[in-house]
Formats: C-alpha cells, sequence, structure tokens
C-alpha cells in the first residue's frame, strides 16, 4: 500500500508539473505572425452540383480577403477500382474556370482519396498496378478539365508503405509535365520515431488498438522529395486544456518545418469544425500554437508555409474574422476583394 501510494504521488506530481510547465509557456503571445500561402479544404458539392456566378464570386471573395492561395476542392473518393465516375464530378470544369476568372493566383486543385486497403480491409488497394494507373488516369481527367494540382488524402499511410511512395512518383511525373503541382495530406508526424519497431511487432495495422500511421522523419524526407506540397493534419489532438492542444501544434510546426520546409510548402492542418475536446482545441488556439511554432525555429524555411483550415464548409464568419485578425500578416489583415 504504502509503495502504491508513494507511485501514485510520483505520477499525480509529473502530471502536475507538466500541466504548470505547459500552462506558463502558454501564457506569452507569441510574436510571429502567419503567412499569405494558406490552404482551405472544400466540400464536394463545388464539384458536384450547379452554382450561380454569385455564388462562385462569393467563393473568389472569400479565398482573397483570407489570402487562400490553394484551394483542395473535395473531387472523389475512389473507387475501389481507381476511378471516380464522371457524375461526381460535372461540375468541376465551371469551378475551375470561375475561380481562375474572379480569383486569379488561387490554385485549384483536386482533392481525392480513399480507405487504403490494409490487412484485407479497407477499400482501394494501392499495391495493385493497375488500380494505381487508373488513379493515373482519373488524375489526368482532372488535369484537362483546368484543375492546377492534384491533392491526395489517402489513409491511414505507415512509413513503409511502398506502393504510395510508386504512386506519388507516377503521379509527379504526370503533374509536372502538365506543369501542375502534386500535394499530400499526412497525418503528424510520430514523437518517437525509435517506437516504430515495437508498435510494427506488436500492433495490427487494423482494429480498435491498432499500430498508429504516422510518419517518421525519413518516410516524410520521401514524401517531400515526390511532392510539392505536405498538409499536416495535425488536427484531432484529443488533449485536456488548451496549453497541451497549443504545444501539440507549435511542436509539429517546428519540427516539421524544420526537417522538409526547405524542400516543399507546408500547410499545417487547423480545425473550425467540433473536435472530441472542443474546449481545448480550436481554431484559435491552433493558430497560436502554429505561431508559437514558427517562433521557436532558428531561421525561416525557404519554402512557402502557412496554415490548412479544415474545413470550408465548418468555418462560421466569426471564425475567419479571428483567422484574419490572428493569422494574416498585419498588412493584410483588412485587405478584400
Amino acid at each position: 500500500m504504502r509503495w502504491a501510494g508513494w507511485t501514485a504521488a510520483y505520477v499525480l506530481g509529473l502530471v502536475a508539473l507538466t500541466l504548470a510547465g505547459a500552462w506558463t509557456w502558454w501564457q506569452p503571445e507569441p510574436e510571429a505572425r502567419g503567412t499569405e500561402a494558406n490552404a482551405l479544404w472544400a466540400r464536394h458539392q463545388w464539384v458536384g452540383e450547379p452554382h450561380t456566378d454569385a455564388e462562385y464570386r462569393a467563393l473568389a471573395e472569400l479565398l482573397e480577403q483570407n489570402r487562400i492561395t490553394d484551394v483542395f476542392f473535395h473531387a472523389g473518393p475512389f473507387e475501389a477500382d481507381g476511378t471516380v465516375p464522371a457524375a461526381k464530378y460535372r461540375y468541376a470544369g465551371p469551378l475551375a474556370k470561375a475561380v481562375h476568372r474572379y480569383a486569379p493566383g488561387v490554385r485549384v486543385q483536386a482533392y481525392l482519396g480513399q480507405i487504403r486497403e490494409v490487412e484485407g480491409k479497407g477499400v482501394i488497394d494501392l499495391d495493385d498496378p493497375a488500380v494505381r494507373e487508373r488513379v493515373l488516369r482519373t488524375d489526368a481527367a482532372f488535369l484537362d478539365l483546368g484543375f492546377d494540382g492534384v491533392h491526395y488524402d489517402f489513409e491511414p499511410i505507415y512509413p513503409d508503405d511502398g506502393a504510395f511512395l510508386a504512386l506519388l512518383d507516377a503521379t509527379r511525373a504526370l503533374t509536372r509535365s502538365r506543369g501542375r503541382l502534386l500535394s499530400v495530406a499526412l497525418e503528424q508526424s510520430t514523437l518517437v520515431d525509435a517506437a516504430q519497431p515495437v508498435y510494427k511487432a506488436l500492433l495490427p495495422r487494423t482494429g480498435p488498438w491498432h499500430y498508429p500511421p504516422r510518419p517518421t522523419d525519413a518516410f516524410l524526407r520521401k514524401v517531400a522529395a515526390r511532392v510539392d506540397q505536405v498538409a499536416v493534419m495535425a488536427y484531432d489532438v484529443s488533449l485536456p486544456t488548451q496549453s497541451l492542444a497549443g504545444w501539440h501544434f507549435a511542436r509539429h510546426t517546428r519540427h516539421t518545418l524544420e526537417l522538409i520546409g526547405d524542400r516543399v510548402t507546408v500547410f499545417m492542418g487547423v480545425p473550425t469544425y467540433r473536435p472530441l475536446m472542443d474546449w481545448a482545441e480550436n481554431l484559435t488556439v491552433a493558430l497560436r500554437g502554429v505561431r508559437r511554432g514558427i517562433g521557436e525555429l532558428k531561421r525561416p524555411p525557404k519554402r512557402p508555409y502557412g496554415v490548412g483550415v479544415y474545413a470550408d464548409w465548418t468555418t462560421t464568419p466569426a471564425e475567419w474574422a479571428r483567422y484574419r485578425a490572428t493569422w494574416l500578416p498585419a498588412a493584410t489583415e483588412k485587405v478584400g476583394r
């Protein structure tokens, strides 16, 4: 009993010190401001349903006012065979033309993905070369419609996924030949790469208790060598306090930019939906955390970087106003169309 009591006291003491340290670290206002290279994940209705000219103009105004440079318009998901039925994106061409007309400089990307088949579970088998070939033909169809790039979001992706890297190689050859972009959404990186062999040996890749599909540093570098942009899905933190959630965003921002920020454009994903612990994780906390991470860099990355807002269908006018006030550089906060 005495041993158990001392153990509990020790653990509680560590928790208290961690919380107090995180709270103290979180208090100073970040000095770093945000950037004008930012992304937005957008709903499928933009490619799947008709819109009026006024709606396209309003979208363009929102993008320009908030300094959004890249929009990932949901255009899938892929079918199991690697195709997307044309009926699902019948208005993709008019959308691309409208954005290019009313918001010149904003890149329109086809947001395509699916649940990756792992251990016999999932939807799309990227290990099948025929499936990957049909994915490429689908990509080409969107580029033919005037899209500026392809944005992949396959999940889960593990750090030994050679088929995914092969798909990136082939897609990069396609996009480069057209003068277009390839971007990819990935989970936040591991906290400890050395734990990967343990996870791999002891945990399955499916089921409630599974090997977490997080990129290692080595895998993230391999991806960065094959794409133009990486969007890190840093949301879904599930930490109980704002200071801990803010530390999470700061840590992943600093680490990712230090690791690949000289090679590719990086977007750190921030949420406007209501996550599990929404009292601790929200847009304000995420943006502040990203700014703290930027402020801790020894030097700025050589490539552009910013945030990716997830998502257009959950972001309220009040949140956009907060984003402009706390993220955009001061000289552009109130600049509109």
